[in-house]
């Protein structure tokens, strides 16, 4: 694929400054499709800003059964509501917290952080497969591409906020 084609890709899928990553897949060898679908794909495990049906949900759910795992959740949304929080706040503090793990998580695929002397050596990966199932490539660095590829276009800053 060149590197008009591969632009074009990543304009398809949504990636900001589709440019950027093709130049970087095809001059720096570095996999960029599989690092921005990996994050494509992840964001989409956090909750949207517009989407406020989780909190209802939730509420009820923990309703329905208030000792289910998670049902914790509902419990304080609902408790926050009632303190005067509203929809909007609580989506904020989610999508906030769930973006802070992603960028965790990513950070942690490079590196395990201090463990113990008997397992220090213990290291992990995530790769770019063929449809064989043999390793293509490591991709790494995610952390580093997290808040460039929030869906808001925003790198999670606020609504209304100046850069």
């Amino acid at each position: 694929m060149n590197k008009r084609q591969l632009t074009a890709l990543f304009q398809k899928l949504g990636a900001p400054n589709a440019a950027e990553w093709a130049s970087s897949q095809i001059e720096e060898g570095i996999p960029q499709l599989a690092r921005f679908t990996f994050l494509r794909q992840a964001w989409r495990q956090v909750i949207e800003e517009d989407d406020k049906s989780w909190i209802s949900s939730s509420i009820e759910s923990s309703a329905r059964a208030p000792d289910a795992p998670h049902a914790g959740v509902g419990h304080a949304l609902k408790n926050l509501r009632a303190l005067g929080a509203t929809d909007e706040d609580l989506t904020n503090l989610a999508r906030g917290m769930q973006a802070q793990l992603l960028f965790g998580l990513c950070y942690l695929i490079d590196d395990p952080g201090e463990l113990e002397e008997e397992i220090e050596g213990l290291s992990w990966a995530l790769v770019e497969l063929d449809t064989e199932g043999a390793v293509l490539h490591q991709i790494g660095g995610l952390h580093e591409s997290v808040l460039e590829t929030d869906p808001t276009g925003r790198e999670m800053r606020p609504k209304g906020s100046v850069r």
